[in-house]
């Protein structure tokens, strides 16, 4: 609906009549097309406008046209109307032309107001007293200034939104039509609670029924973006973490050529790369079972080649192996049941330690498994790695953690950084076999991770 504003000088003494009549003449449109609304109210043509409140400048009323088929406005009809008027206003009445002097001087007393079309009226009319104008009540609209109901959220000709700043009057009772219009308004909010309470029941069911399945597949027609083929409705998988959907063999071979124990979501453009991840029943679903198995080998696989605290069985063709803490020496492989050194790296059961070094050594001259074994040792110890025990000689090496490792065999206590034992002949506390560290506290060695 379209608002356009028209400036009229008019008098307080009009009727509205004469109003019609004045846009009649001056923009064409007819008295019958023509529907005043002044203060709220559709005025009566005979009605004055200080009747409806209309006293100052710059007071507004608003207009609205109704279409020529609404108001059965005929051609004829209207042209012949336009000519009588037009008559009219030149003093011609009924085919006799009037003086507007002569009609004017033998007018009687004249009060402010006047007839349908605009001739004053006699003085005897102005007896009548004008009704008392009943006080707004309700809110202005900004825009058609029609008053609104104080409940009334919205205009009721223009939609505009009520003021922000009205309140409603302390003490207002609603009418029956604002209270039928609340109930109404009470009646929408409970159903629309209720159809909310029905899709949150609808849309809590259809999430209990996908998260049940391993593979959410796609509900309408999508193009996938590997290969770039159609896919119907129900033939495409959507991923669950980036609501990414592809075709299942592009999604497989993705799988199957990942170098990673997490598979990425395979969708990239010129300015975007998904990092989202495939989850673990989604690449079950995917794969055959054969396949799957192959998958977790070789997540496995790189997990173990990654960490540097994992060790693998030394049982030939063992698929077992582990990740190890410092103070652990011994893992008990749960796939051939063997029990292997950490620290010799090998499997030497009835032995400890330092008898199976020295067997080491004595069958190193003839095998030469032993051979490349203690030459593996020997190569720790020069790099660092190992080093001889200061009390049995025995080759031990400090897996990870701080600098303070135990004897497998003869338990001392050792300062790796020092190469000594930890304490003297007393036991803790004594500090004469070399080892000072937090005497002062400062530590044994400038590198020392804490031999204490």
């Amino acid at each position: 609906m379209n608002t356009v504003p028209i400036y009229l000088q008019v008098q307080p003494c009009m009727t509205v009549a004469s109003l019609k009549d004045m846009m009649f003449l001056h923009y064409g449109f007819p008295p019958c097309i023509q529907k005043w609304v002044v203060r709220q109210r559709l005025p009566r043509d005979h009605e004055t406008l200080r009747y409806h409140g209309i006293q100052r400048d710059g007071d507004a009323v608003y207009l609205y046209l109704l279409s020529a088929k609404a108001a059965k406005l005929r051609k004829e009809a209207f042209e012949k109307d336009h000519e009588r008027r037009q008559l009219e206003d030149l003093g011609i009445k009924e085919g006799v032309l009037l003086p507007r002097g002569t009609a004017e001087a033998a007018a009687p007393t004249l009060v402010e107001s006047s007839d349908r079309l605009g001739y004053p009226v006699e003085e005897k009319d102005s007896a009548v007293p004008l009704p008392v104008i009943p006080p707004k009540v309700g809110w202005e609209c900004p825009r058609c200034t029609y008053v609104n109901k104080p409940l009334r959220p919205g205009c009721e000709m223009c939609c505009a939104e009520r003021p922000v700043g009205y309140t409603v009057p302390k003490g207002y009772q609603a009418d029956a039509e604002e209270a039928q219009w609340l109930q109404k308004e009470k009646e929408a909010a409970v159903q629309y609670e209720q159809a909310q309470e029905r899709q949150r029941q609808e849309n809590y069911q259809q999430f209990l029924q996908l998260d049940g399945q391993s593979l959410v597949l796609t509900d309408g027609a999508v193009e996938c973006p590997i290969c770039f083929g159609n896919l119907l409705p129900g033939e495409g998988v959507t991923l669950r973490e980036c609501l990414h959907s592809f075709c299942r063999e592009c999604l497989r071979g993705t799988i199957l050529n990942s170098q990673e124990p997490e598979v990425c979501c395979p969708y990239i453009d010129n300015s975007y790369s998904c990092p989202s991840h495939l989850l673990e029943r989604e690449v079950k679903a995917l794969l055959s079972e054969k396949e799957y198995q192959r998958f977790l080998d070789l997540g496995i696989s790189i997990a173990e080649n990654r960490s540097r605290s994992s060790f693998h069985c030394k049982t030939m063709d063992c698929r077992g192996w582990c990740f190890y803490e410092d103070d652990v020496n011994e893992f008990s492989c749960p796939v051939c049941g063997k029990v292997n050194c950490l620290l010799c790296q090998a499997i030497h059961e009835n032995m400890n330690c330092k008898e199976y070094q020295d067997d080491l050594q004595t069958r190193a001259q003839n095998d030469q498994a032993a051979q490349q074994t203690t030459e593996m040792l020997l190569k720790m110890v020069q790099l660092g790695e190992a080093m001889y025990c200061p009390t049995c000689n025995i080759i031990v090496q400090k897996k990870d953690g701080c600098d303070w490792i135990r004897c497998t065999v003869c338990h001392t206590e050792i300062c790796w950084v020092t190469k000594g034992p930890r304490w003297g002949p007393a036991g803790s506390g004594d500090i004469s076999a070399g080892c000072r560290c937090k005497v002062n506290g400062i530590l044994c060695h400038p590198n020392c991770q804490n031999c204490h």
